[in-house]
């Protein structure tokens, strides 16, 4: 019945600037029919107002988007170079890197690679 996910969506409380760090920051492509759509490989983020559709803001936390990167370490100090401020240290789980940070209305999200091959 479900065959993909269309886009994920980022709550956010000024979505000029949220466009602005997930294309200007992060690097994300901007899509060329949606000002506040933007992609990482094939996902779309979905940027969008909850308070422009009567709904309270809350910025997700806890689940974090995975931003596959081939390194860790080299994608943190870029984006700290840029601003960015990440939570902790990098995490080694066995069978990948993660840092942890947040977009500038909270939302979560995360640099992630995979090291450990699948089997």
């Amino acid at each position: 019945m479900i065959s993909k996910l269309d886009f994920v969506g980022i709550p956010s409380q000024d979505a000029e600037r949220s466009r602005t760090f997930y294309v200007d920051t992060l690097g994300l492509r901007a899509d060329d029919h949606g000002r506040f759509e933007v992609w990482a490989g094939e996902t779309c983020f979905g940027i969008w107002e909850p308070e422009r559709q009567g709904m309270p803001f809350s910025p997700q936390k806890n689940a974090h988007p995975a931003l596959h990167v081939d390194d860790v370490p080299a994608a943190r100090a870029e984006l700290e170079a840029r601003g960015v401020e990440f939570v902790g240290e990098i995490l080694d789980t066995g069978v990948c890197h993660m840092a942890l940070f947040t977009d500038p209305d909270g939302n979560d999200l995360m640099l992630h690679h995979r090291y450990a091959p699948y089997t």
